[in-house]
């Protein structure tokens, strides 16, 4: 907590141990059940309070939601309303904790000027993630910051450095990770399920907003309470153009990491935890066209704006203690793996996306839309029926994702995906980018000990980018 919350749990401490004496009065009897003393409350504040922040901050309205930070307030009030433009059921709390508390255009004057903020949820498109994050953190705030965690492999770095220098509760908005059904694959694996695993395939129909693509020519004017030069942040200036947002941002280069950033936080995120990997040794990834831009005369004149449309990247990852190495595949844009040889014929691959992990014994699949995860052959599920839970559940599952942070922040429970895994898990899905961008038919090495591209010295500017003034870490 920050230190004005814990010098107040401090004062009422004092005054409540001189009345002891006395009397001892329940606290549900005074304030009725259910009751949540202002001391257990959190001060929350929001960077990007519209779209998914919309989302995690509508599981926190227990808490006290004292100041929300936007740039854009059409989508912060378009959040709030269904198709027809009522207010949604499930965000009626929200409105009403949304007009209570002070709002701010600029994260950077919000956490400057406002002291009684105890923690932070970090909302913003990917390329603003890591400039928020950090600023909180050094301020002592506790952060929630969406997946994937940073824009670059750089950022990644400097934060799990800050959460650690800091010692605030982190968690990244990857719910996934707080599921039942994440834990249980993390025990049928290492149970020995399915045997040892070498081998993984991930994979998703993203993107479902345009890639590859060139960036637009023409202008737009900017639309009322927007600021346009705040949502830029770090990236660098260009005119407005709404081909760029809501939502669009993650097919540009600029500001959004593509189909792996933003499902790999989900998909990759299995098979990384349950097989304890660790950074990934060599990278190599193929795809369609890059979005181009052209900045010369000439074809050689020209560079990527935008992700492509579709794409391959294989990573390996090292052998670890009695653990084999792993070679892990990633398709997105529609690709899918190979099928395999033990999956029944009336068993469809889902083309939403998945995991499989292909051990000795058999595989274990994990559908992003399709439910429960299973063993194949089938017989399997009915030998690993039994298998002992070895995992704390979360409360709520990946519904109580954000909760489980909050309990956390309070010093009631241990988050289920805080920084110090989740810039690792990050950093190796950035690679993939790091590795698409630096061309197909290159395979790049990494020594994650000093954080650098050994073999190809171009790829290393793609692990970091240029700020704009005013926006560095």
């Amino acid at each position: 907590m920050a230190k004005q919350h814990l010098s107040r749990r401090h004062f009422v401490g004092t005054v409540a141990t001189s009345a002891l004496a006395f009397t001892v009065v329940p606290r549900h009897v005074l304030g009725g059940p259910g009751y949540q003393a202002p001391s257990d409350t959190l001060n929350v504040a929001a960077i990007g309070a519209g779209g998914m922040g919309a989302s995690n901050m509508s599981r926190l309205t227990g808490e006290n939601i004292v100041a929300i930070c936007d740039v854009d307030w059409n989508r912060v009030d378009q959040s709030m309303r269904d198709r027809q433009g009522n207010i949604r059921e499930s965000r009626v709390a929200l409105k009403e904790a949304y007009e209570k508390a002070k709002r701010y255009d600029d994260f950077r004057e919000m956490l400057d000027q406002q002291k009684d903020i105890d923690a932070v949820i970090v909302a913003t498109p990917d390329h603003v993630h890591a400039a928020a994050a950090n600023m909180a953190m050094k301020m002592g705030k506790h952060v929630y910051v969406q997946k994937p965690l940073t824009w670059s492999v750089y950022e990644a770095r400097t934060l799990s450095k800050t959460a650690q220098e800091t010692g605030v509760v982190t968690q990244m908005g990857n719910q996934g990770h707080s599921s039942d059904d994440a834990r249980r694959i993390n025990e049928w694996i290492q149970a020995g399920a399915i045997g040892p695993v070498r081998q993984v395939h991930v994979w998703t129909n993203r993107p479902i907003w345009p890639q590859g693509i060139p960036r637009p020519e023409a202008t737009m004017e900017v639309p009322k309470k927007m600021n346009w030069d705040l949502w830029l942040g770090p990236a660098p200036r260009v005119p407005y153009h709404e081909a760029y947002c809501p939502f669009a941002w993650r097919g540009w280069i600029d500001y959004g990491t593509g189909a792996l950033g933003d499902m790999g936080a989900h998909l990759v995120d299995h098979p990384y935890w349950a097989l304890d990997l660790t950074y990934p040794t060599t990278i190599e990834a193929t795809s369609s066209p890059f979005g181009m831009e052209q900045i010369g005369e000439g074809r050689n004149n020209r560079r990527p704006v935008s992700h492509p449309l579709a794409s391959v990247v294989h990573y390996e990852f090292p052998a670890k203690g009695m653990l084999p190495p792993v070679y892990m595949t990633w398709y997105d844009g529609g690709l899918m793996p190979k099928r395999p040889h033990v999956l029944p014929e009336d068993v469809p691959l889902d083309r939403g996306g998945g995991v499989m992990f292909v051990g000795e014994k058999g595989i274990l699949m994990h559908e992003t839309y399709g439910g429960n995860p299973r063993l194949y052959p089938e017989s399997l599920m009915e030998e690993y029926a039994n298998t002992p839970q070895t995992y704390r559940r979360i409360e709520g599952g990946r519904g109580g994702h954000e909760m489980n942070w909050v309990n956390a922040c309070k010093g009631t429970d241990e988050a289920s995906s805080p920084l110090e895994y989740a810039a690792r898990l990050t950093e190796t899905m950035l690679l993939g980018v790091v590795a698409l961008r630096t061309g197909p038919g290159v395979k790049i090495h990494y020594d994650a000990d000093q954080m650098k591209v050994t073999n190809v010295a171009e790829a290393n500017s793609y692990l970091h980018r240029e700020y704009r003034e005013g926006w560095s870490l």
